[in-house]
C-alpha cells in the first residue's frame, strides 16, 4: 500500500465521521454508546474537525511536491496518535458511564488508529 493510497483511506474515515457528526450528532452518539449529551455542539464541532482533516489529506495527496500546504502523512500520524492516545486515557483512567459496547467501540478506535498510524509511519519516507 502506497501513501498516496493511505491518505486517500484516512481522508474518506474523516469525511464519514464528519457527515455522521455534522447531521446524526444525537443518533450517532446514542448508537455508538457515547456518554449522551442534550446539546450535540462538541459532536457537530468534531465533525467539522474531520472533514478539515480529510481535506488536508485529499490536499496532501494530490500535492506534486513536498512544499504543499496540506495536511501531510506526518501530521496525519499526530493527529491520530494524539487522538487515540487521549482517548486510551480517557478509557483507562476516567470514569465514564457507557455501556459496554461503546466502551469496545472505542477500543477498537483506539487500536484502529494506533494500527493506521503505524502502518503511516513505515509508509513514510524522509
Amino acid at each position: 500500500m502506497n501513501k498516496k493510497s493511505i491518505l486517500l483511506i484516512d481522508a474518506i474515515i474523516n469525511f464519514v465521521l464528519a457527515f455522521l457528526l455534522g447531521i446524526f450528532p444525537k443518533d450517532v452518539i446514542s448508537f455508538l454508546g457515547l456518554p449522551v449529551v442534550s446539546n450535540p455542539f462538541y459532536a457537530s464541532i468534531l465533525g467539522g474537525v474531520f472533514f478539515g482533516i480529510g481535506i488536508a489529506l485529499l490536499i496532501s495527496r494530490s500535492a506534486k511536491n513536498r512544499s504543499s500546504n496540506g495536511l501531510g502523512l506526518r501530521g496525519a500520524i499526530a493527529i491520530n496518535l494524539s487522538g487515540g492516545f487521549v482517548l486510551a486515557l480517557w478509557l483507562l483512567f476516567g470514569s465514564l458511564d457507557v455501556p459496554t459496547h461503546g466502551k469496545i467501540i472505542m477500543w477498537a478506535l483506539v487500536v484502529i488508529l494506533f494500527v493506521l498510524s503505524t502502518v503511516e509511519l513505515f509508509t513514510q519516507k524522509e
